[in-house]
This record gives C-alpha cells, structure tokens and sequence, in this order.
C-alpha cells in the first residue's frame, strides 16, 4: 500500500482544530497545572523556566512535528507505524524497537498519573463540601498527608480514574476521544485565567512573577537542566507514541507545522498561567515555593478557602483539573490499545479492558509508595520517584532523540517534503537542521552531563 493510499482503521480527526483540541488536550494536564509549578520551585524558579522554554523550542517543537508526521504518513499504531516506514525507507528492522519504547512509556506514566488525577478526584469531594473554607496552611497540608497516608482511599480514586479512562478510549476517535476534548480543553482555560485573576490581588503576584521570571543559574544544576528537558518531553507529550497515534487520525489536508506550532503555544502558555497563578499565592501565604509534588494540593485549595466564591471555584478548577488529567491519561493508553486491535485482532472494548487492568495493577505500586512501601527504595527513591525519573528523565527524552534521528536521517528528504506538503521551503530546511543536528546534539550534552561524563571530557581536554 502507498503512503497516498493509507488510512487510519481506527478513523479520523473530523477536522483540524479537534486535532488541535485533541492533541492539546493531550499535553494540557496535570503536567502543567500539577508538575510545572512544583519542579520549578524545586530548581531555583526563573533559570530553570528559560531552560524549559529553551528546551520546547530547539527539542520539543522539531520533535513535536517531526512525531506528527511520522504519526500521518503511518497511519498505524507506534509500532507498526516504524516497521512499516522502516521498511520504506529502507532502514533498519530495529526501528519498531522505538514504538515499542513509545507505548512501554504511556502505560508507564498513565500507571502513576492515575494515582496523581485520583488526589484531584479526592479535592474535587473536599472541596465541595467545605474541608478547606477558612483552614490554615497546616490545617490543608494534614488533609493532603491523610490523603497519601490512606491506601484504601488511593485504590479507589485511582480505580475510578482508570475506568473512566478506559470508557473514553473504548468509544473510539470520535465517539470518545473527540467529544471529551471539545468540552473540557476551552474550559480549563476559562478557569486557569480566573485563578490568575484571583493571584493578581493575592498581595504577591510581583514577588511571585520575580521568582517565575528572574534568572538564578546559581541554583540550576546538571540535574536541573535535565529535568528542565525532560519535563519539555513530558509537558508536550513526546516520545510516548500519544501524539504518533494522535497524527496517525490527522487528515491529509491538515497542515502538520502549524498545528504543532499552536499546540506547543497552548501547552506552554497554560504551564506559565499556572506558575504565575501558583507561585503568588505560595508566598502571599509563606508557603515554600519548593514543596514538591503536593505544591498544587496545597496551595491552591488553601487559596479557594479564603476567596469570596472559594467554595465553587475551587470545586470547578478541581473538576477541570481532573478533565485535563482525563484528556492526557486517553491519549497515554492510545497506542497499547491501537496495537492490541491491530495486532491481536481484539474488538477496541476489549483491548480497553485488558490494558486498563494491567495499568491499574502497576498503579498500585505508586499507591503503596505513599505509605506502606515509602521506605522500600530502589536508587534511593520509591516506586513513584523511580517510575516519574525513569520516564520523564530517560524513556521520553531518548525516545525523542530517535524520532529525531528517524526522520532526521532515515526518512528521505522526498518522503518528508511529501507528507509536510509545504511550500515554504526555507522553513522546511531549519526544522529539518534542527531535527538532524541541534536536538540530537542538545538531549547527546545534556545527558552526558547528567551521568558526569561531559565533566570528565573537558577535564581531559583542558
């Protein structure tokens, strides 16, 4: 079959912008609301967010269309989408190795991101009934250590995460994916800018936009740029086969660039509204802007308890807090599931079932890291940390570096310039250096210096 006669069994975006909602959708979620605001507090604020902004422009947009592309001209699942361009192009027969890379780190993430989207379903019944109405900051950090402190009540937030998850999956494209984004994306938006609204009268909105904005590269280190990239990764979906699978339902006649474009803007302009939200409201109640992963869960409801309206705001940005992590955790699973149809001939309801309850079941693990398995370390870290480090620091980051390498280097410049269908031959020639040269080059350097062998180098050559 030629590339001009492939279509997608699993169907098709019904046009541009639900794409463009879908694969926002995609990466808007609990990593730009939950994760964003906290490793930032945690790398010394302003360096660390030029660093990331740096990172999504040189690696994560060229990755960005460069996965979409490869997605579209496919039209199949991560993994049968590499052996069959591999294969046209020529290339090796290891190159399905990276869909397989992309769909082990989906259902890695969606493993631990249920449990995180459970903490949002929790605050959603807190908020509502009134927990956090005029509460000290003590008084919210102990409801949220309860929180993690209770594995029975962690099995069943996450439980229902993932089987609202695997609801939407098992609709399909449109019947699921399409209608779930239409709705939610538009509205969290709308939510994230009263909040912002709110941060501005907070008292502290100048001190934390110079904490968001000032650069301190005294406190940025090797990891820190690191996690700066890797979070690039993370934030827009990439190397997880989400936005192959998603581009693999894109119409023909859809443009790949600028789509890429608005959705990399939307994804970034929502991670900054929520620092600038977040961070006021940390220092306007002396909270420490380094708090780590329950930084959203204990600032903001602390925040909503003392605002006129607290009660209902607070339980509509929960809800779409869970929506968004709801729109992400889909496209996570997306490509196991598309393989299981493709390959093992499984009706989508049932590839659904099947892949739900394997996340699930290594979910749990995330759930006990919390409490009964919070000693037990690997690396000195727990089941959580381990998993998020592995993923988002390592799986994502390489898995990027070969979708660069691949349509870099092993898709031939006649096959790109057809599936981009571009005319603007100019801007076709700067992805592509970038592609073959810059990203490579930038994720090569920043790992060698994460495991200390860049240091080693220039002391060997000076």
């Amino acid at each position: 079959m030629s590339e001009n006669s492939r279509s997608s069994m699993h169907g098709q975006w019904s046009s541009r912008w639900v794409f463009v909602l879908a694969a926002t959708g995609s990466a808007v979620g609990l990593g730009n609301i939950w994760k964003f605001p906290y490793i930032a507090g945690e790398n010394g604020g302003g360096a660390f967010v030029l660093v990331y902004l740096l990172c999504i422009a040189v690696i994560g947009l060229p990755v960005m269309i460069a996965e979409v592309m490869v997605g579209r001209r496919g039209r199949q699942s991560p993994v049968n989408t590499m052996k069959v361009l591999s294969k046209e192009e020529g290339r090796s027969r290891l190159w399905p190795l990276l869909g397989w890379s992309g769909v082990l780190a989906g259902f890695l993430i969606l493993s631990y991101y249920s449990v995180i989207a459970g903490w949002a379903l929790n605050y959603v019944i807190e908020m509502a009934s009134g927990t956090f109405n005029s509460s000290s900051a003590g008084e919210v950090k102990t409801v949220f250590e309860d929180l993690l402190s209770d594995p029975l009540k962690l099995t069943i937030w996450h439980t229902l995460f993932i089987v609202a998850t695997m609801v939407v999956v098992a609709r399909g494209v449109r019947g699921g994916l399409e209608k779930a984004v239409m709705l939610l994306m538009p509205a969290l938006f709308v939510l994230l800018i009263i909040l912002l609204g709110y941060a501005m009268n907070s008292g502290a909105f100048m001190q934390g936009l110079a904490f968001l904005f000032t650069p301190d590269f005294s406190a940025l280190t090797g990891k820190g740029v690191l996690i700066a990239m890797g979070h690039a990764f993370f934030t827009l979906s990439l190397g997880m086969g989400a936005i192959m699978v998603y581009g693999s339902y894109m119409r023909k006649e859809d443009s790949i660039a600028r789509t890429s474009i608005m959705i990399v803007i939307a994804d970034t302009v929502v991670a900054l509204i929520a620092g600038m939200a977040i961070f006021p409201i940390v220092f306007a109640n002396g909270l420490e802007p380094g708090a780590g992963p329950g930084l959203v869960f204990q600032t903001l409801p602390l925040a909503f308890g003392q605002m006129t309206g607290g009660l209902f705001f607070g339980t509509l940005f929960f809800i779409l807090l869970l929506f968004a992590a709801w729109s992400s955790s889909i496209s996570l699973i997306e490509p196991a599931v598309t393989w299981l149809v493709e390959n093992r001939n499984m009706k989508r309801r049932t590839a659904s079932i099947v892949c739900g309850v394997a996340t699930w079941a290594l979910g749990m693990g995330t759930v006990l890291s919390f409490n009964l398995w919070a000693e037990v370390k690997l690396f000195d870290m727990t089941f959580f940390e381990l998993l998020d480090f592995l993923t988002a620091n390592i799986m994502l980051p390489l898995s990027g570096l070969f979708i660069a390498l691949f349509a870099g280097w092993a898709m031939s410049r006649e096959s790109k310039l057809h599936e981009m269908a571009t005319r603007h031959l100019f801007a076709f020639n700067g992805w592509n250096f970038l592609l073959k040269y810059v990203t490579p080059l930038a994720v090569t350097v920043v790992f060698l210096q994460s495991i200390g062998l860049l240091e080693q180098l220039i002391e060997k050559l000076s």
